[in-house]
């Protein structure tokens, strides 16, 4: 399970991890947007954070149910009470990165509720500030600022020799 902040990499990084383990991946978000029938942001707008917030813990039960694989949930999965709880077992790996570089990759991405507005990278900032504590409970840290395949790369190296858990 890759967990960061919004830019750090988690779907795009995922997808690779996946590929390279030959295996499933499943993007909660996605999986929320796809059953919502709606974007994210629109979810948000309509629904509001908490009534996102159940659905995506809906679909991370839903993930854990499957047979392992790896899984991206969205960047505040992690400090939602009781989430760390239900997949324990799973392997995680936290895709750090600093709030400057994931604002860069974000640039132009309107997709993240969290981050509408000005100064996204100040509001990266904040979110790690609240997040840092939970994210530190990861198994593995990597650094996800650098290409893709060498994040994907190091993601692997972190799992040996717990790769099982990791597609959990």
């Amino acid at each position: 399970m890759l967990v960061g902040l919004p830019g750090s990499g988690k779907t795009t990084i995922g997808r690779r991890v996946a590929q390279l383990l030959e295996t499933a991946f499943s993007d909660l978000d996605e999986m929320v947007a796809s059953t919502a029938g709606m974007p994210v942001a629109e979810i948000f707008a309509i629904h509001g954070e908490a009534h996102f917030r159940r659905m995506e813990r809906a679909a991370m039960d839903g993930a854990m149910a499957a047979p392992p694989h790896v899984i991206a949930p969205g960047a505040g999965w992690i400090a939602e009470p009781g989430n760390l709880d239900a997949v324990r077992g799973a392997f995680l790996v936290y895709l750090e990165i600093s709030p400057d570089t994931a604002a860069a990759r974000l640039t132009g991405d309107s997709s993240r509720p969290l981050l509408a507005g000005s100064d996204p990278a100040g509001k990266l900032r904040e979110l790690l500030a609240r997040r840092a504590a939970w994210y530190r409970k990861s198994d593995a840290t990597v650094d996800a600022s650098a290409a893709p395949e060498a994040v994907a790369r190091a993601v692997l190296d972190a799992l040996i020799p717990g790769e099982e858990r990791l597609i959990r």
